[in-house]
């Protein structure tokens, strides 16, 4: 085991832990005004797990692939979900090498419960999750399942909309997908009455299992 990166993971929780503690106002009333920038004191998944929780999502840290299965199994067990969807091959790879039970086609989607997807990158500031539809999910998987799983690496988290739209342009050479889906939460809308509805137009519930590959 090396223990210069253990004590880096450990210190990386530490941080994490305590920022889904905290709860602060808006740390951007100038958002609109302020210039967007590259370097941070804080760490990007700290911001992000912050973030993410803020508008409602959930974040999982992940130190390898066996703790994502453990953690996927815990979640399907405490949510009694069964019908789980995962359309991309690597996610697929991923699962099926752990004998993670999927759906891997669209037999019986109108009953899914769970979708499992990848995504481009991870944008702290506002912890979101930018999707595209070249990662075989698309907006069907994305959007129709109760229950939005999403497995990123640490190495895909950006600070900013501009620096994960630079790394699209960058992995697709100019020939860019046709659909890019920012995913800030679960879905909510107030066009009924002005009231509150979680999941009228996607997910009810988002999930973003970290996977730790810097160390």
């Amino acid at each position: 085991m090396n223990i210069r990166n253990t004590t880096a993971k450990e210190r990386m929780l530490k941080k994490i832990r305590q920022a889904l503690l905290q709860k602060r106002d808006n740390p951007y009333l100038d958002f609109e005004d302020s210039p967007l920038y590259k370097d941070e004191e804080e760490a990007l998944d700290v911001t992000f797990a912050r973030e993410l929780t803020e508008v409602g999502g959930h974040f999982v840290y992940c130190d390898g692939e066996i703790s994502v299965i453990e953690n996927l199994i815990l979640l399907a067990e405490t949510l009694e979900v069964t019908k789980i969807f995962a359309w991309e091959p690597s996610i697929q790879k991923l699962l099926d090498q752990y004998g993670f039970p999927v759906y891997t086609g669209a037999h019986h989607f109108s009953e899914a419960e769970m979708s499992i997807t990848s995504c481009e990158s991870l944008v702290a500031r506002s912890g979101s999750v930018l999707i595209a539809n070249a990662e075989g999910g698309g907006r069907k998987l994305a959007a129709y399942p109760p229950i939005h799983v999403v497995i990123a690496k640490a190495s895909q988290l950006v600070m900013d909309v501009k620096h994960s739209l630079r790394r699209i342009q960058e992995k697709y050479s100019g020939v860019h997908p046709s659909m890019l889906r920012l995913v800030t939460g679960p879905s909510r809308s107030k066009a009924v009455e002005n009231e509150m509805v979680i999941g009228s137009h996607g997910s009810k519930a988002l999930y973003v299992f970290l996977l730790e590959d810097r160390f």
